[in-house]
């Protein structure tokens, strides 16, 4: 074990070096073509969020935005913000924070340019929307790229399917044990047995019942996260300067730490941010997909807003939590139980126990929207139901598995698979990156006019694969404008 988990490690130092920068330079250019749409657009952010949707078919109500988000957060608020955050500081020390923080700002533009994209290229299924990166491949590239979306749609259901939801479960076999202090294998079996069968309820169920446990999950578990972080600050208020100042100056080089040097703290930053905020790695378009929103851009906007609420926000609770109790840097990698140890010195042995119940409804709302990504390409692959059927089999094994499993190596693999899918993503938007900032252009009209953003395919007669465009014909009530003026109505 130890053997393969080394060289999965060396295989990820050495191609993360050519993934950091191909995240940056395509952040920073779709940072250009938008004219940094992350930042300018904050408002527009929370005003679509709280769009209702209509009925896509008859007594078939459509998914809405806050739901499509709350799919999307629910991979993202995960252990990534707890573990993954532990891992990044007790390996690459505090300036690993601002590495995050910084690929969170810059990746903004890129899951903006993606989100908006699989709005545009989104097909009908029975129960809402679907799409995603193979459908924005094949419909916005063409056909001749089929092959690249059919690799895709392999690499997401392997790596959020299997791997990510392996991770998941493993954190939280983690935490029962730092929180109950028994580690036998028994209870991760029997833990992992649990968390099998609850996935299996409710992931065959489908994007609605997914959704229905997601947005009251997510929104509960992620705000009592941030209380715990908040209490942690009042306790500490004086220690905060210097926290801020030591993640600038280590994150700089201008203040070294024991085992953890510049070139660490920014590959471990940039690994974990991806990993948590997801921004660039193509799978938050496949929950961007499923919402019936008026215009694309509505959704590109939300789901660079949970870009910021992941790392911004939860991410940073964490790393406040771990680096005002005076950590050990540089030293060998620590997940959850860093976490819980860092909360329990600060307010008390009871933190470990409330983590721990964190934790659990986290992650596993992060193995429900995992599932989902799968779900939403598999029929790209093969339409067959008992196909989607043994996926989903298939996963509960994987969440079993990853109860008992070897946190190391299934870190090692989740950093390969994201990496791979991170490739094929960005390959893909590169070239596609001009329909959104067109698509943008529309949706800015319509703004500066004090209307409410509503688009068709006609708008924009020489759009990219305009052809493969079946979703913005006007059929959904939502993309119905009321009069000819170009919008349904006057924005509130």
């Amino acid at each position: 074990m130890e053997s393969a988990t080394s060289a999965v490690t060396a295989w990820n130092d050495k191609y993360w070096l050519f993934m950091i920068g191909l995240l940056i330079l395509a952040g920073l250019y779709f940072c250009i073509r938008t004219i940094v749409v992350q930042i300018r657009y904050v408002p527009d952010m929370f005003r679509a969020i709280a769009e209702k949707p209509s009925d896509i078919s008859e007594g078939v109500k459509g998914i809405s935005s806050f739901k499509a988000f709350t799919i999307s957060a629910a991979s993202r608020v995960g252990t990534g913000n707890v573990a993954g955050v532990a891992v990044a500081i007790s390996t690459g020390g505090p300036g690993a924070v601002f590495w995050m923080w910084l690929l969170a700002i810059v990746g903004g533009a890129t899951s903006f340019v993606e989100s908006t994209l699989a709005q545009l290229y989104k097909v009908k299924d029975r129960e809402s929307y679907r799409g995603g990166p193979a459908y924005y491949i094949t419909r916005g590239l063409g056909e001749k790229f089929r092959w690249l979306a059919i690799l895709f749609a392999l690499a997401i259901t392997i790596t959020y399917g299997f791997v990510f939801n392996a991770v998941q479960s493993n954190s939280i076999t983690a935490a029962v044990a730092e929180s109950t202090g028994n580690d036998s294998p028994n209870l991760k079996v029997i833990i992992g047995l649990v968390l099998a069968a609850a996935t299996g309820a409710i992931i065959f169920g489908g994007v609605q019942r997914i959704s229905k446990v997601t947005q009251v999950i997510v929104p509960v578990m992620a705000m009592a996260y941030i209380i715990l972080g908040i209490i942690v600050l009042v306790l500490n208020w004086s220690e905060v300067p210097s926290m801020l100042a030591l993640i600038v100056e280590h994150a700089l080089g201008i203040r070294e730490i024991a085992g953890a040097a510049v070139g660490t703290a920014i590959m471990q930053g940039m690994r974990r941010g991806l990993f948590s905020n997801e921004a660039g790695m193509g799978s938050t378009p496949n929950a961007a997909a499923t919402s019936s929103v008026s215009h694309p851009c509505k959704q590109g906007l939300i789901q660079t807003l949970g870009v910021y609420f992941d790392t911004i926000i939860v991410c940073t609770v964490t790393a406040v939590i771990i680096l005002l109790s005076n950590p050990v840097y540089g030293a060998e990698a620590e997940g959850t139980s860093l976490t819980q140890a860092a909360l329990a010195a600060q307010v008390g042995s009871w933190a470990t126990h409330a983590v721990t119940v964190i934790i659990f409804f986290l992650a596993f709302s992060s193995i429900i929207g995992n599932y989902y990504y799968a779900e939403a390409n598999v029929p790209f692959l093969d339409e067959r139901r008992s196909v989607l059927n043994g996926v989903r089999a298939l996963i509960m094994l994987c969440v079993l598995g990853g109860a008992i499993g070897s946190v190391p190596l299934v870190w090692a693999l989740a950093d390969v698979f994201s990496a791979l899918m991170a490739t094929i993503n960005i390959a893909a938007i590169l070239p596609l990156g001009g329909v959104a900032v067109a698509l943008l252009a529309n949706y800015s009209a319509q703004r500066a006019r004090g209307l409410n953003p509503v688009f068709h395919r006609d708008d924009i007669p020489g759009l990219r694969g305009r052809e493969n465009i079946e979703c913005w014909d006007g059929s959904d009530p939502m993309t119905v404008r009321a009069d000819d003026g170009g919008a349904a109505e006057v924005a509130r």
